[in-house]
């Protein structure tokens, strides 16, 4: 069995199916493998399939900043890593228009997922590529412990709005050369607890296994947003640590 035969084999282990919409959070360095990213895009985008769609985060909150506000979704490098750098220039990958936190689709639904972001004036917004998720019965994959980088749980904190995150004056930013306003939240990613999802969900709503040599996590949007909107809803402190700044 090659390596390509072996990766694929265990991302349908783990539950990824053909037509199946995913958003990757990846660790390269916890796979363990010499691959390139391109074959480990191909092996993902080949289980999904013609009918599937493949996302990635292509967040530039650290070049992107009301010091440097300019965005240009053709250029602009995401900050997040090497499978998201890679996946935004392969052929046919469309980019959803946001300074901060933009999205990489390739596949059927790549166009249908990203375009309405631009009417967002937020970050994670009810128009991103994020929240449209669960009503495309979009599926989360995490490659590596990293269930702490979950932006998707950015869209439940401005759903309940908890009373750590704050909206912020309106920040210019140009993007793709128009100016425009965006209205930020202080208190995203100040003490994320985000792999506490883990506690909240079951099998099938989860399901863990390996790619490689990472531990790896498939997650059912739906269920998630279910879950967060009910567990934060109840206890709004419930994905984040130290709260003594905000009492």
């Amino acid at each position: 069995m090659t390596d390509s035969e072996k990766f694929r084999q265990e991302l349908s282990e783990l539950g990824l199916c053909g037509g199946d919409v995913v958003m990757v959070h990846s660790s390269m360095k916890a796979l363990g493998t010499k691959r390139t990213p391109e074959e480990v895009i191909d092996d993902i985008q080949s289980v999904l399939d013609e009918d599937g769609t493949l996302l990635m985060p292509a967040l530039t909150y650290d070049n992107v900043t009301p010091e440097s506000p300019v965005f240009d979704s053709e250029k602009t490098e995401p900050c997040i890593g090497l499978l998201p750098r890679v996946f935004m220039h392969m052929p046919d990958v469309e980019r959803s228009v946001n300074p901060t936190h933009s999205v990489c689709a390739r596949g059927k639904l790549a166009h249908t997922l990203t375009v309405g972001h631009a009417m967002d004036n937020t970050a994670v917004g009810p128009h991103s590529p994020f929240m449209l998720l669960p009503k495309h019965r979009g599926k989360l994959l995490f490659i590596g412990d990293i269930l702490e980088s979950c932006t998707f749980m950015h869209g439940i904190e401005n759903i309940i709005m908890p009373p750590y995150i704050r909206k912020t004056a309106p920040v210019k930013y140009t993007v793709n050369g128009e100016e425009r306003e965006y209205i930020g939240n202080d208190g995203f990613g100040w003490g994320s607890e985000f792999q506490r999802i883990e506690w909240i969900l079951e099998y099938p709503d989860i399901r863990k296994g390996k790619l490689g040599e990472a531990n790896a996590y498939l997650i059912d949007t739906r269920a998630l947003l279910a879950a967060s909107i009910y567990k934060m809803s109840a206890e709004p402190y419930a994905f984040v640590t130290d709260i003594s700044e905000y009492i």
